[in-house]
């Protein structure tokens, strides 16, 4: 991907959007040949759903609407590190490169520890690799979890 920081920075954006809705900080996108093909937000609180993570939420859009062969050439860039039940989807779908910006175990010192396993670990476990770089830019990408954490306190 010629610009990862450039798509980080619009992953923070839609985290800074999905905050706004009222839902945790969470965004992704996926690109495919330097073009932003489908976006998504965390929608936790306006779906009353804990499994609509950002990232479950653009591979479940994206495996409805692509081949497993588009997906295979495809980058997931997300806000924060795939957590385990969403690097398992990401995984599934065959995505084959996953960049993120904050790493768990920052946003764990951030929200509280909680089920944190890098999404490396789990994507090693698996029979086909799937590249994971990041953290990318992680100070800018904490900030957003910096406002929205305290706050629910």
């Amino acid at each position: 991907m010629a610009n990862e920081e450039s798509y980080i920075r619009q992953a923070f954006a839609l985290a800074s959007e999905a905050m706004t809705n009222g839902d945790h900080p969470f965004g992704a996108l996926l690109v495919r040949e330097g073009a932003v093909v489908l976006t998504a937000v965390n929608t936790v609180h306006t779906d009353h759903d804990i499994t609509r993570h950002a990232e479950l939420n653009l591979v479940s859009q994206a495996s409805q609407q692509f081949s497993r062969a588009f997906l295979a050439e495809c980058t997931l860039v997300t806000s924060t590190e795939p957590c385990a039940m969403c690097a398992g989807a990401i995984y599934w779908s065959g995505i084959s490169r996953v960049v993120f910006g904050c790493s768990a175990a920052v946003l764990g010192t951030i929200a509280g520890d909680d089920f944190l396993i890098p999404c490396a670990e789990i994507f090693a476990r698996g029979s086909r690799p799937v590249e994971v770089i990041g953290p990318v830019l992680e100070e800018e990408g904490t900030a957003v979890h910096q406002q929205y954490w305290p706050k629910i306190e």
